[in-house]
């Protein structure tokens, strides 16, 4: 412990390239644990400590901080002596009113440097409206608060490779004009960050998680196709979906149960009146005999007038002032388990923590009831952003410490850590609209940057359309384009329902063939969740995170990746038959659906039609599909479609396990390994590892080019591969 200014500073190293600093007035102020920080990191010595009159000096083999101890200025370089982070001032200004501090800093930013990431915002009303919209938050303020379509998430991501993580949970803002970075919490006793610096974003990243926890793989059903709307109402009509989409042979694999199937019971009452849902055990049973699975809608407040809400109250577990439960004690979360079991028991398989923020019995209002509640760990200014944090906390633990079934849980906010609790979260109420359809572009990238790999949304908008006009239809047909390439595909809405056979002809066709894509595309999106888990990975990508040595791609907002390998360009307009797509340096470009190849380091205007988008796949690229039609994604995946994109060398481990259990934690899967030579014009496929047992697979491989675009599906090769030995082909 060292002194600056006022101020008492600690420096620790987690690694050689993650460093907490932390200042305070007194250690006996508070208690030196983290709701989002994971407890017994282990953590390495400073590598050396120089004192002088006029600078303290600590570093780790990456990383050296300077304080100068007459300006107080905090500077870390990196191995090579460039500055990283510069800190320029920092105070902790005490609040009468709260009886804590306000936390204070500002950071002197390098030129042209872009900061990304703190959570999801879209902008607009809080209700997703807007017609601005932002990647890089250069000469912006953003607020950090939770409520219904925005995310707050105290992690920010810069192009010059490093993050910044605060401990903090209070509300904050944070401005970012003219390359000083302004940050400001409402309230703590101290201020508490980490910096993560890395060779890549993705290295940032997967020290965040070092950090926070890593991201457990879902079933593999939760990474096919959800249908939900608002609302199902009785048994009959939720069974009758699911048995239309396997009458109609279109593939499904999660059917929702929004709200009020409670009925007479009251609010969120963790019952079914048995008016419309007279058997819940047959129900649940039935859509598992049609291979589907059921997720249920549950909220954080409960009616007064139901028992779960009495027994909740007599035992301390209401947050005055609210209907809403508290997460933040212990017994409480215990307790709310103990409801949320009622639906395991019966073999419900996820979650719907719908109003997370939370919404606290008194509508749409998230912050002003809870901001001065005593939460039992302290005030509720003190902790109001990390609701869902422990609300998801609750349920992922109540779950794993009886059964080996994989959480899944979906819910409509997040906080810095989440991603260990198997929490999926979506972009809340929005409008179903062009706008708003643009805007969740560049919000759903900020979010995946910030360390959270599962976002979806309402695809068409919760405020719908009508799905019988050809306006409305086309805005749908745009959105389900762009969420075939989202880490989880979901349908949602109020007011008009929208299956597929609710839209006309031509729009339909468009749906199913996107559906059918994406149960194509499982395979490749199921290894990216084993890199995900294992190795820190994020599914979507903005192309920063890939690209950082061309420039161009800093403030692109309307393009990502979608892993390695799928470049996405969504299309946001109407009746457009062409859009320009930058195509990053260094790399060639094959579009995915003719085959043709593109150099990069330009911008190509690219031809549209209804039931195309923008599609590019990096040469290099392995592409594993699925070789067959499935309904469901649990179906055997037997026969498997390679596409090679040549130009380059590549590497793929395509992943597979029981796709339900967490036994892959202990060693319980297979890794094909397949490498492309583009020297030698050879793909070879590797023998297996991991000990799970592998079938017979029948692999078809496809080195595409101009005419072989994913509509080519006639193999160059055709191989039976058992795991056992290694396989190696030339190239025809």
């Amino acid at each position: 412990m060292r002194k600056v200014g006022n101020l008492n500073v600690e420096i620790e190293f987690i690694t050689d390239n993650i460093v907490r600093i932390l200042y305070y007035y007194r250690r006996e102020d508070f208690v030196d644990s983290s709701l989002v920080v994971l407890p017994n990191l282990e953590k390495i010595g400073l590598k050396s400590e120089n004192i002088s009159s006029s600078t303290l000096s600590f570093s780790s083999k990456s990383l050296t901080i300077d304080i100068n101890t007459s300006n107080e200025e905090l500077v870390i370089r990196n191995s090579n002596g460039e500055i990283v982070v510069k800190e320029k001032r920092r105070d902790l200004k005490f609040n009468d009113e709260l009886s804590t501090y306000n936390v204070m800093q500002e950071f002197e930013l390098s030129e042209g440097e872009r900061l990304y990431g703190l959570g999801q915002h879209a902008g607009g009303n809080g209700l997703g409206q807007s017609s601005a919209y932002s990647l890089d938050y250069n000469g912006l303020s953003i607020t950090l608060s939770q409520r219904n379509t925005d995310i707050g998430i105290p992690f920010l991501v810069s192009s010059k490779g490093y993050g910044i993580l605060w401990d903090n949970y209070s509300l904050a803002s944070i401005s970012l004009k003219r390359n000083k970075l302004k940050v400001w919490f409402e309230a703590g006793k101290k201020i508490d960050y980490y910096v993560i610096y890395g060779n890549s974003i993705d290295d940032v990243i997967r020290g965040y998680r070092r950090l926070t926890g890593d991201a457990p793989l879902l079933s593999k059903w939760a990474y096919g196709y959800w249908q939900s709307k608002e609302r199902y109402k009785s048994q009959d009509e939720l069974v009758g979906v699911v048995k239309e989409f396997r009458e109609k042979e279109i593939p499904l694999d999660v059917i929702v149960l929004d709200w009020r199937y409670w009925g007479k019971y009251g609010w969120n009452a963790f019952q079914f009146d048995e008016t419309d849902f007279p058997k819940p055990n047959e129900m649940v049973e039935r859509i598992h005999e049609m291979k589907a699975k059921l997720a249920i809608s549950i909220w954080p407040t409960f009616g007064k007038e139901t028992e779960v809400f009495k027994d909740m109250e007599s035992k301390g577990c209401i947050i005055q002032g609210t209907t809403a439960f508290n997460p933040f004690k212990y017994e409480c979360r215990e307790l709310f388990w103990s409801y949320v079991k009622r639906f395991y028991d019966i073999g419900v398989d996820a979650y719907w923590l719908d109003a997370s923020e939370p919404e606290t019995g008194l509508g749409l209002v998230f912050f002003s009831p809870i901001h001065d509640a005593d939460l039992g760990i302290g005030k509720g200014y003190e902790y109001v952003n990390a609701y869902s944090l422990m609300e998801t906390k609750a349920v992922y633990e109540g779950q794993r410490r009886i059964s080996n079934k994989r959480v899944v849980i979906l819910t409509r906010s997040a906080f810095a850590g989440q991603q260990r609790h198997s929490a999926i979260s979506w972009s809340g109420d929005v409008l179903g609209d062009w706008a708003t359809l643009r805007a969740q572009i560049p919000a759903g990238l900020n979010f995946s940057i910030s360390g959270l790999p599962y976002w979806t949304t309402d695809t068409g908008g919760f405020f719908s359309g009508n799905p019988e006009t050809k306006a409305y239809a086309e805005i749908f047909v745009r959105w389900f384009q762009w969420s075939t390439f989202c880490p989880i595909l979901r349908v949602h809405g109020t007011i008009f329902p929208k299956e597929p056979w609710r839209f006309p002809g031509e729009y339909q066709d468009v749906i199913l063939k996107y559906i059918r894509l994406r149960y194509k595309l499982l395979p490749y999106i199921y290894s990216l969740a084993w890199m995900t888990y294992g190795n820190g990975y994020t599914i979507m990508r903005p192309l920063i995170m890939d690209f950082r040595n061309d420039q161009n791609v800093y403030d692109l907002d309307d393009q990502y990746m979608f892993g390695p390998y799928i470049m996405v360009s969504p299309v946001t307009l109407p009746s457009i038959k062409e859009k320009e797509v930058y195509l990053p340096s260094s790399e060639y470009w094959y579009d995915f659906w003719t085959g043709k190849k593109f150099e990069g380091g330009r911008t190509v205007n690219v031809k549209i039609t209804l039931d195309t988008i923008p599609l590019f796949v990096r040469s290099g690229a392995i592409l594993p599909l699925l070789g067959k039609n499935v309904n469901n994604a649990e179906e055997d995946w037997d026969v498997i479609e390679l596409r090679v994109f040549p130009d380059k060398d590549g590497y793929f481990e395509l992943y597979d396990d029981d796709g339900v259990t967490y036994d892959y934690e202990k060693g319980k899967y297979y890794i094909i390994p397949i490498t492309w030579d583009e020297n030698k014009q050879e793909l070879i496929i590797g023998k297996k590892r991991g000990e799970l047992e592998m079938g017979k697979k029948i692999i078809k491989i496809i080195w595409v080019g101009e005419g072989k675009g994913i509509g080519y599906t006639k193999p160059d090769v055709e191989v039976e591969y058992d795991g056992k030995e290694s396989i190696t082909m030339k190239k025809p």
